[in-house]
């Protein structure tokens, strides 16, 4: 980075964050002036003089769209380097081969089930182990330490049943034993908690929800805390392709534009979700960090400045979920979340399918248990169709 975009970006780095979403430093083409970030729709580019390489050779290696998309994420998170991948999954897998045959990882137990799959049926066949505890606990953190330890691998909120781990805790024990620090944090999304301010090495996020917002596109992101991990990551991204393309990198910064906004809104809605199924008898239990009775919302509120816009909430038995999602007439019902439309999943059939029952069961995620991701639709409106679908 030259001494004037590191000045730039230093600038870039006081503003608010509402700001930053629309000024992140390649808001404006420096060639033409025009308001959006070019598509270069380049697979690879002219070497003038051999001696002294352009800035860009290969699109996997790297393209000015993308580059545009991966600067804009680190100034967000407030890391030194971002990287765009071509799904969540594809981000969280290029960062876990940092790990090597023999290691071992703490991860939260009730994540995200692509990320148990993963290490369950593919990193474990490389000799890569995990431990999944109840990250709540930290002693139980510190209990799955063994020798071969070299990361612990944080969600929080976890999804589904919206678990809060304590990461400024669990990082300076990470510390203390010289491990590295990992965090989805996909639900929080960089406006209402930023991990590496905390300490955490490494901020992961399906930029699928929240960050695009519009169902309309496949990306993950990764953030770096330090430039030595930063080069690691980019040797991943460039070694493996798992590279985003550059039509969907202009698509994610157009819809991270509004993220402030959507997220504004759909948290506000989702409160008022969360309390009118508190209040229903035959709901046997909701799971909101903004409620006043959940366990975690302390420490989520001393690192979080908001609660987010997806409740779950368990409805008693799996066949009256699958009544719910079969009368709901405005939420899509589908795997995902984030989007500016409300979304209602099952995890036991969708998100959490590759978890065996009993595992997903020891997690809290039963056969009842429904995930809403709050939208921009009227809030008066979503419980009304909610109400009437659970009617029976």
């Amino acid at each position: 980075m030259s001494d004037q975009n590191k000045e730039q970006s230093g600038q870039e780095a006081k503003l608010k964050f509402a700001t930053k979403l629309l000024h992140f430093g390649s808001e404006i083409d420096s060639t033409t002036g025009a308001s959006s970030v070019p598509i270069y729709q380049a697979s690879t580019f002219h070497h003038e003089d051999v001696f002294n390489p352009p800035v860009h050779d290969y699109s996997r290696s790297g393209n000015p769209t993308r580059q545009a998309l991966e600067d804009y994420i680190a100034l967000l998170e407030g890391g030194v380097r971002g990287f765009a991948y071509s799904s969540g999954m594809a981000a969280i897998s290029s960062t876990f081969m940092m790990l090597s045959a023999g290691d071992h990882m703490i991860v939260t137990e009730d994540v995200y089930g692509g990320t148990y799959r993963l290490l369950t049926s593919i990193l474990n066949r490389l000799g890569i182990e995990s431990t999944f505890v109840d990250m709540t606990d930290l002693e139980q953190v510190k209990a799955a330490l063994k020798p071969n330890t070299k990361a612990v691998y944080m969600e929080t909120p976890s999804n589904p049943t919206l678990k809060i781990t304590d990461i400024e805790a669990v990082t300076s024990w990470a510390k203390e034993h010289d491990l590295l620090t990992m965090l989805d944090n996909t639900f929080m999304t960089p406006y209402y908690q930023r991990p590496i301010e905390l300490g955490v090495d490494i901020v992961l996020h399906s930029a699928t929800k929240f960050l695009g917002g519009h169902s309309d596109v496949l990306a993950g992101l990764a953030v770096a805390r330090t430039d030595s991990i930063g080069r690691q990551l980019k040797q991943l991204q460039n070694g493996l392709g798992t590279v985003l393309g550059v039509q969907d990198s202009w698509l994610l910064m157009r819809g991270m534009k509004t993220l402030q906004a959507r997220m504004n809104h759909s948290e506000q809605s989702s409160a008022v979700l969360a309390a009118w199924l508190k209040g229903r008898p035959d709901i046997d239990q909701v799971f909101y960090p903004g409620l006043l009775d959940h366990p975690g919302r302390e420490i989520h509120e001393k690192q979080s400045t908001g609660y987010g816009a997806v409740v779950s909430f368990d409805v008693g038995s799996g066949e009256r979920a699958k009544q719910v999602l079969n009368k709901v007439k405005i939420p899509l019902v589908a795997v995902s979340l984030g989007a500016v439309e409300s979304i209602l999943s099952y995890p036991a059939m969708m998100s959490h399918a590759a978890m065996p029952a009993e595992v997903r069961h020891e997690r809290g995620i039963t056969d009842g248990l429904l995930r809403f991701s709050v939208g921009l639709e009227d809030i008066d409106d979503l419980i009304a169709d909610l109400d009437q679908a659970l009617q029976g």
